[in-house]
C-alpha cells in the first residue's frame, strides 16, 4: 500500500503518462524508511517523505539514499529528510531483533527470505563460518531456527562488530554465535581452517576474491558453499546460468570437486541488474 502511495505521489507531481515510468522505492528498516529516488528526482524526496510518514504510523524516520553503497564497509550516503533525526534503529526479523546503524554498518531487509532460507538447510551441530557478517543477521537467524553447533561470524568493520556483540546478547545466542573482527582472509588461515560445514558468502563484490579461502574454511570431508553474486543479463539472457558459469570457471581454476545445487534471484537491484544466490557442494577429491 505504501508503495503505491509513492507512485500516486510521482504520478500527481510529473503527471500520470511521466510518473508511471519512474522509480521510486524503499527499505523499511526498524522504524527509519530509506527512500531510494534517481538522482533527477531527489528534490522531491520532502514530498515522497511527507507522504510515507502520513501512510505508515510505523515510520518514525525518513532518510534519502543518494547513490549506492560505497567504500570498504559498503556504508550508504545518507540524508535525512523528515522526522526523528537519527540512523539508528531496533529492526525486527523472523523472531530476533537487531539493532542496527545505517550510518555505520551496512544492512538491508531485502535479504530476510535468504536469511531464513540459509538456516533452514543447517543440519543439527554443523559449523558455519560466515565470512562477511555485518551486524549478525544471518548467524544469528541461522542460530534461532536450526540446532547449529557454531556460527563464526567475521567481519572487517569494528562499528558492525560492537553491533553484532549487541545483538547476539538480544536473541540470548551466547556462544554459539561468535564474533570476530578481522579480514576474513587472515581469520580464517589463522584459526578456521578445516572447521566450517558451511560457509556463507553474503557479500558479492567480494565473493570471488575470497572463494579460496571460503574451500580452506570447509572440513576436509567437503561441505557447502552459499554465495551471492550481481550480474547483468538482457532479456533474452538466464541470471541464474550465467552466475553458474562465472563461479564454476572459478571453482574449476580451484581444482576443487562441486556440484551446484540449486539458484535462485534474490532481488532486482537495478535495471537488468540481478543479485543471485548459488548453493554449491565442495566434495573431497576422492568423492565422485
Amino acid at each position: 500500500m505504501t508503495k503505491k502511495i509513492l507512485r500516486k505521489v510521482l504520478e500527481e507531481v510529473l503527471g500520470t503518462e511521466v510518473g508511471r515510468h519512474q522509480y521510486a522505492s524503499f527499505d523499511l528498516i526498524g522504524d527509519i524508511a530509506v527512500l531510494r529516488l534517481p538522482g533527477e528526482l531527489e528534490y522531491l524526496g520532502l514530498l515522497l517523505g511527507e507522504a510515507l510518514l502520513k501512510a505508515n504510523r510505523r515510520i518514525s524516520t525518513v532518510l534519502l539514499q543518494k547513490g549506492g553503497v560505497s567504500g570498504t564497509f559498503r556504508l550508504r550516503n545518507l540524508q535525512w529528510i523528515l522526522g526523528e533525526k537519527r540512523t539508528e534503529t531496533i529492526h525486527k526479523e523472523h523472531g530476533c531483533l537487531f539493532k542496527v546503524d545505517l550510518a555505520k554498518a551496512y544492512f538491508s531487509p531485502r535479504l530476510q527470505h535468504e536469511r531464513l532460507r540459509i538456516a533452514h538447510l543447517i543440519k543439527p551441530l554443523e559449523n558455519l563460518v560466515n565470512l562477511f557478517s555485518g551486524v549478525g543477521c544471518f548467524s544469528i537467524i541461522a542460530a534461532k531456527h536450526s540446532l547449529l553447533r557454531s556460527a563464526f561470524s567475521i567481519d572487517l568493520n569494528p562499528d558492525a562488530v560492537k553491533l553484532m556483540e549487541e545483538n547476539i546478547r538480544l536473541n540470548k545466542v551466547e556462544g554459539r554465535v561468535i564474533p570476530i573482527l578481522g579480514d576474513a582472509k587472515d581469520v580464517v588461515e589463522h584459526s578456521l581452517v578445516g572447521i566450517a560445514d558451511r560457509v556463507l558468502m553474503p557479500l558479492p563484490e567480494l565473493v570471488y576474491e575470497y572463494l579460496d579461502t571460503a574451500i580452506k574454511a570447509l572440513k576436509p570431508s567437503g561441505g557447502f558453499l552459499h554465495l551471492y553474486d550481481f550480474v547483468h543479463a538482457s532479456r533474452d539472457e538466464d541470471p541464474i546460468k550465467k552466475v553458474m558459469e562465472q563461479a564454476s570457471s572459478r571453482l574449476q581454476s580451484l581444482k576443487v570437486k562441486y556440484r551446484i545445487l540449486f539458484g535462485r534471484i534474490v532481488r532486482s537491484v537495478g535495471p537488468n541488474w540481478y543479485q543471485v544466490a548459488l548453493d554449491v557442494r565442495i566434495m573431497p577429491l576422492d568423492e565422485g
